[in-house]
């Protein structure tokens, strides 16, 4: 008899957001053909055994910047890489104009070099259709009132419907080109930097499009953090924790609030998309906003959902403490938080730990590897310790960063008619991280010699294998020829096309409702010098 099928997926228990499922997964022409019993599958031309782990639909990473720092071909050859290895499937590039594959590369920009997509999208598209080892999809970050009167145009010619405003960069705004603040940003690819206007357009602009498109925002206040940095530099602190203490809680928040607004009294209202929700102040606002009827979806990250600031690194926004820790998993598996995205960048070269690791903060390179984090910590912090189901993780991994996409329908799911992307995983894989696991191009992470229970074991691609942990192997290792391919994402010209699968999207408690005195995330040096009584200034004066 014939084979019908290209590949069979059999004996793995598939996982999608509404249950599990034992079944086997039956790929035709890169697509999923059918879920059946093992019995029931007809005949393939090959097939691979799950051994009884999980098979997930790929993941569907939200969020990653290479090229942030090296010339955008390079980053893309080697991270992608690394990314089917962590079990992606398709990639939310986040690029400005000046990190897409034009040439020369400069690595610190200048206002003059931020000009529009129309002169970035032929070289980044080329890239990502010959270098990627994954699907990929392109968000771009805006920094002029003219690349925000072009969305439509982006929307309709370059299939690209979401739209990136990094708010600390407001400061930039007013900068000379050999000025810069303390990310860097030049140095990141962004030259002009924004202001409240900007943004009004680009809410203005997306909001016409209707679904899929989405405004993106990186909410932090840098302008009032650069006060409570000269306040810490000042005390002498030099440690990890003065990065977290110098974006306090209420940064992140303010900008939520202030940009929640923004988006409902826009004409259409525009949908807002938040990266980096860390902080249980921001869970309250992100639960305000919904309550008045905001379309808001808020995305974290593996990096906030694991390390403190004094076991970490320096990333934007900051690494928290474990209250916040803990309050984000429960604003995960609650529905607050939608979304998880790597925010996978690695810095400029030498990118080895040695020469970027400082123990005084201030001058501690920031860029460090984060992709490989994704599913071992939310199946061992996550899944293996009760805090979401694997149902859960399906969800905000796979099919919810699908539909805030306008990827779903393709990607995100393994039902019949889906790409045939898949990842398996090993719930129960101890693995105490080594530099055997690592496949970035920095060769380090900061998870190293730390234990994780639970590893991906096999990334497919469309039906091909793209990465495995081979018997003979340390760890997982990219397997094949690049063959990603950039995905243009289509209007649909109507609103909210799809629900985001979630358990609740208002809390049933009062969790997300604050003390009326509670300030959390503040240090002591941030704080003001207390006044001087006036008693205490007479008495100073007559000395």
């Amino acid at each position: 008899m014939n084979a019908t099928l290209d590949l069979v997926v059999e004996n793995g228990t598939v996982v999608l957001g509404d249950g599990r499922y034992r079944l086997a997964v039956g790929v035709k022409d890169g697509k999923v053909a059918m879920l059946a019993p093992e019995e029931l599958m007809p005949p393939a031309r090959r097939r691979i055994d799950a051994r009884g782990n999980f098979v997930l639909p790929g993941i569907v990473d939200s969020e990653a910047h290479p090229g942030c720092y090296v010339p955008f071909e390079q980053d893309i050859r080697s991270e992608s890489r690394a990314a089917a290895c962590a079990g992606v499937t398709s990639w939310g590039v986040q690029a400005p104009v000046t990190r897409m594959g034009t040439s020369p590369f400069k690595e610190v920009v200048r206002r003059s070099d931020v000009v529009s997509f129309h002169e970035s999208f032929p070289s980044a598209r080329n890239v990502l259709d010959t270098a990627s080892h994954v699907d990929a999809y392109l968000t771009y970050m805006l920094e002029t009132d003219e690349q925000a009167r072009e969305i439509p145009e982006y929307a309709e010619q370059h299939g690209v419907t979401s739209f990136k405003l990094y708010l600390q960069t407001r400061g930039l705004r007013g900068m000379s080109d050999s000025d810069d603040n303390n990310w860097p940003s030049r140095r990141a690819g962004l030259g002009h930097g924004i202001d409240d206007g900007t943004v009004y357009l680009a809410m203005e602009q997306t909001a016409r499009l209707g679904y899929p498109g989405m405004v993106h925002i990186h909410p932090e206040n840098w302008e009032i953090a650069r006060i409570f940095e000269d306040r810490l530099r000042a005390s002498g602190r030099t440690d990890f924790g003065a990065w977290t203490d110098r974006s306090p809680d209420f940064l992140e928040a303010q900008h939520i609030r202030a940009y929640a607004y923004m988006a409902k009294q826009t004409p259409g209202r525009a949908p807002l998309y938040l990266q980096h929700c860390t902080t249980e102040l921001s869970f309250q606002e992100v639960a305000k906003a919904r309550a008045e009827g905001v379309e808001l979806y808020a995305q974290t990250g593996p990096a906030w959902l694991w390390a403190q600031p004094e076991d970490g690194w320096r990333i934007n926004v900051p690494l928290r403490r474990r209250d916040n820790i803990e309050a984000l998993w429960n604003a995960l598996a609650e529905g607050i938080v939608d979304v998880v995205g790597s925010d996978h960048v690695v810095g400029w070269e030498p990118a080895s730990h040695e020469e970027m690791y400082n123990a005084n903060i201030w001058d501690c390179r920031t860029g460090f590897s984060r992709v490989e984090l994704f599913l071992p910590v939310l199946l061992s912090e996550g899944v293996n310790k009760g805090r979401i189901s694997m149902e859960r993780l399906v969800q905000v991994s796979c099919e919810n960063p699908a539909k805030t996409s306008g990827l779903w329908g393709q990607k995100g799911s393994l039902l019949p008619g889906y790409d045939a992307d898949m990842v398996i995983v090993d719930a129960g894989r101890e693995v105490t991280v080594g530099k055997e696991h690592i496949n970035t191009r920095s060769g380090w992470s900061i998870m190293e010699g730390h234990d994780f229970t639970g590893w991906p074991v096999m990334t497919i691609l469309r039906g091909e294998v793209t990465a495995e942990w081979a018997d003979d192997s340390p760890g997982m290792r990219p397997v094949g020829e690049p063959r990603g391919r950039f995905l243009p994402r289509t209007l649909k010209n109507r609103g909210r096309a799809f629900e985001v699968t979630e358990p609740t999207r208002v809390s049933r408690d009062n969790r997300w409702s604050p003390a009326d005195m509670h300030r959390p995330g503040f240090s002591p040096e941030t704080l003001p010098a207390p006044p001087v009584a006036v008693t205490d200034r007479n008495e100073a004066s007559a000395r």
